[in-house]
């Protein structure tokens, strides 16, 4: 029996008569006409992967790739090409279909960080007392990161994730984004900070710059808080 963790809002499909989607045991979980879909995808730089069961089916299919996030259409598109067939149903040009939906949320996800950029870019003479930032901060799940001086500009670094390490551009108010090093991974964040009354920083928020950061960059469920000066 599935134990469902989490319950999530479905999105009525007509074509495959779904009713229910949620997250159980490590899988999403979903219905496809009538039978039980259970899928996980994979990714890392310059890998894509899914997983899918349908076990009433007895269909397995797994798709490995050699790309980026601007290849998540073919392997999506080979996967549902391959269940329609099983399925009986007709050619739905999934190719088409994710090209389009994939090029618009670049293009949608490519402008607002460009105006980031150009907020940076405007606000780069901007007095900023660099030393109320410097500092050790810390979050109970994800461990310390410091912020720091180099080359006489603000740096953050992650003790534990090395290669999230990248420059703090002054963005607007008492936030920053970061640009990291490690420029395989579409993951630039906004560091926010808080302040005391003195103007000095006392904890950081995160979120991801672009509107399709992968999930996994759970930026936003971070809280560090300052336990140390520097």
């Amino acid at each position: 029996m599935w134990k469902i963790h989490t319950v999530l809002e479905a999105d009525p499909d007509p074509r495959y008569n779904s009713h229910f989607a949620g997250y159980g045991l490590g899988w999403f979980l979903a219905d496809v006409k009538g039978n039980l879909c259970v899928y996980h995808t994979g990714t890392l730089p310059g890998m894509l992967s899914k997983t899918l069961l349908i076990p009433d089916l007895n269909l397995g299919v797994v798709v490995l790739t050699n790309t980026a996030d601007g290849g998540k259409g073919v392997y999506l598109s080979v996967i549902q090409t391959i269940i329609d067939s099983y399925l009986g149903l007709d050619d739905f040009g999934w190719i088409n279909k994710y090209h389009e939906e994939f090029q618009n949320r670049r293009d949608g996800a490519d402008s607002v960080t460009a105006k980031v950029w150009e907020t940076v870019k405007s606000t780069m003479n901007e007095p900023i007392t660099v030393k109320d930032y410097i500092g050790v901060y810390e979050d109970n799940w994800f461990g310390k990161i410091e912020v720091y001086l180099k080359d006489n500009q603000l740096w953050f670094r992650s003790y534990r994730s090395p290669k999230l390490t990248g420059r703090m551009y002054y963005y607007k108010a008492n936030a920053f984004a970061i640009k990291w090093e490690y420029r395989d991974m579409n993951a630039d964040a906004f560091a926010i900070f808080s302040l005391d009354e003195e103007g000095k920083a006392q904890s950081i928020r995160m979120k991801g710059i672009s509107p399709n950061i992968d999930f996994s960059f759970d930026f936003q469920d971070l809280k560090l808080q300052r336990i140390e000066n520097k």
